[in-house]
């Protein structure tokens, strides 16, 4: 019988091209943090590029165990980054330190990948007679995603002897079983009794001696010491100034005593501003949420109570206070959380938006701008009237911001206004309210923006003619028709030609070709004064008729001798097919 044969050594190691390609990444990433700045293109691509190099490595791998060998790094046993150049080699200012293994797990790429090539930069430009070293660099960084094995270089690489061992050379020592252990322990503790029971002769009454005690090593079992421990970490996890704000609200809502919730309701007035300035923007939602469940259940409060209590909100939501809560909120180093933001912003009130649609432009921080967002978009959704009154403001700034609300909110009652500022408003706002109209896509949209098809700002044109082709609004018909057999696009751009062309042809239909066929024929003594341009833009209207009439067409002027109007040509009829 013949012998099976053996599979080749390589076979049955794991492939490690992954892991070849990001050790050359980390190399090229750690050129770039030598050469470069943070701000700087090469840098920003040897960085990215090594963190898409750890997202294919993470599709295969749970975490990255690299060995450390003089100047090389390796991986199952397999080199994946050798330097023989210990100027430039990764691996030996690791293992001159005392570095034999290093892990990488999932989540290193994020930030700490980069920090930790800065420390092994830092470490190739430290001075002989400096204090630190490596490890010393490693540890102040306080890495989470990557672990390392260091060993003590007086000690060099010699294996550590574990407690169940035997000592190499002398042969091994069976360790004592346990009755054995206990048989010694009751031979050494007779003489001990006897001389403690002819002490105790000689002792005073009453003395208390620890002998006389039994004493165990584990006093609580597993369970309870999980409880200890889940119940300590509760204690500290535990928010004081909500328990005390609970029991605030607890007093308000039982005490009857008129003065008594006179006393309370000052203390929660002057307890906000504080809150405020602190940054705990969680309790102050948690003030104003209780707010609405106390005016709720202390039905026989006395209404000037309920009125201050009813007010409370309302001043978070005033132009000054908004603005030190907005400018807080950006400036500070320690950022509350989304929930605690998103339960704040959710207690404005509508006479907020103003400020927020001022305040949104200054912030920097994109997580409070987006949060801000979404509380403006709700109270945009929820009263209309406030957007539309907004957009009548001479501010272009709080106009441009509310009609950006008002087309992510698609508010129809805003159209009208909207179509007032293509009127008279700068090119800028003409283009937002063109935006705006085209996201809200009613019919009613689509008629304002009729009046932006002649517009002196060609942007302005284009955006509105595109709207309507892309909703099919055929009131615009009869300008577009005007525009592309007349005079109009004469001394037109390309792309604004295209829009024209392409509109008219989404508009027109089957009924279009017997106006683009002529335009588009070169024969005859006026066919060929057609501008190439024109004939291209025909040739695209024709594509989005996509009939088979005008494929024909189309098909007949494939060999035309403009490479223009042929790209224009091509393009059209892939798009029928």
């Amino acid at each position: 019988m013949t012998e099976p044969t053996a599979q080749p050594e390589q076979d049955t190691k794991q492939d490690a091209t992954s892991v070849v390609q990001l050790m050359q990444f980390l190399v090229k990433a750690l050129r770039a943090v030598q050469l470069y700045l943070p701000n700087n293109p090469v840098y920003q691509r040897a960085v990215g590029n090594l963190k898409r190099g750890f997202g294919l490595v993470w599709e295969e791998f749970v975490e990255l165990d690299l060995g450390v060998q003089d100047t090389d790094l390796t991986w199952e046993g397999q080199t994946v980054l050798s330097q023989p150049d210990k100027g430039d080699s990764i691996g030996w200012v690791l293992y001159k330190d005392g570095v034999r293994t290093i892990t990488l797990v999932p989540g290193v790429e994020k930030d700490e990948i980069v920090r930790f090539l800065n420390t092994i930069h830092k470490t190739r430009t430290l001075p002989a007679d400096a204090s630190d070293d490596l490890l010393t660099l490693l540890w102040d960084e306080d890495f989470q995603f990557i672990r390392y094995h260091a060993v003590e270089l007086a000690l060099g690489d010699t294996p550590v002897i574990e407690k169940d061992e035997g000592v190499s050379g002398l042969g091994s020592v069976a360790a004592p079983s346990a009755d054995a252990i206990q048989r010694q322990v009751a031979e050494d503790a007779k003489p001990a009794k006897e001389g403690a029971a002819e002490e105790q002769e000689d002792q005073p009454q009453g003395l208390v001696r620890i002998e006389e005690f039994d004493s165990t090593l584990y006093f609580l079992d597993e369970k309870e010491i999980e409880y200890l421990k889940g119940e300590i970490a509760r204690e500290y996890k535990q928010d004081l100034r909500v328990n005390v704000l609970a029991m605030l609200f607890d007093l308000l809502e039982l005490q009857t005593y008129s003065t008594v919730r006179a006393e309370l309701i000052s203390i929660l007035e002057n307890f906000i501003p504080y809150l405020l300035a602190s940054g705990d923007f969680g309790s102050v939602a948690y003030i104003l949420s209780e707010i609405h469940v106390l005016l709720k259940r202390a039905r026989e409060m006395l209404p000037e109570h309920r009125e201050t209590l009813e007010n409370v909100p309302s001043r978070l939501s005033e132009p000054d206070t908004l603005g030190q809560l907005l400018q807080s909120l950006d400036e500070s180093l320690v950022h509350p959380s989304e929930e605690e933001l998103s339960d704040l912003f959710r207690e404005l009130k509508p006479e907020a938006l103003e400020g927020i649609l001022g305040w949104l432009p200054k912030l920097t921080n994109e997580r409070v701008r987006a949060l801000l967002d979404t509380a403006a978009q709700r109270l945009a959704q929820a009263h209309p009237q406030v957007m539309v009154n907004a957009l009548k403001t001479p501010d272009d700034v709080i106009l441009l911001e509310a009609m950006r609300l008002v087309g992510l909110a698609k508010l129809p009652p805003a159209v009208p206004a909207l179509g007032l500022l293509i009127g008279k408003g700068s090119p800028q706002v003409k283009r937002a309210a063109v935006d705006a109209l085209a996201v809200i896509g009613t019919a009613g949209a689509m008629q304002q923006l009729e009046r932006a098809i002649d517009d002196p700002d060609r942007d302005v044109r284009v955006a509105s003619v595109r709207a309507m082709a892309n909703q099919s609004h055929r009131g615009a018909f009869s300008a577009i028709q005007a525009a592309i057999t007349g005079k109009t696009l004469k001394e037109a751009d390309l792309t604004e030609k295209t829009v024209f062309f392409e509109a008219f042809g989404v508009l027109a239909g089957e009924s279009g070709l017997a106006t683009l066929e002529p335009m588009l024929r070169t024969k005859g003594f006026m066919k060929r004064k057609q501008d190439p341009q024109i004939r291209a833009c025909v040739a695209m209207a024709l594509g989005k008729i996509g009939t088979p009439q005008a494929k024909k067409i189309l098909n007949e002027a494939a060999s035309d001798k403009d490479p223009l109007v042929r790209n224009a040509v091509t393009k059209a009829l892939r798009e029928i097919r």
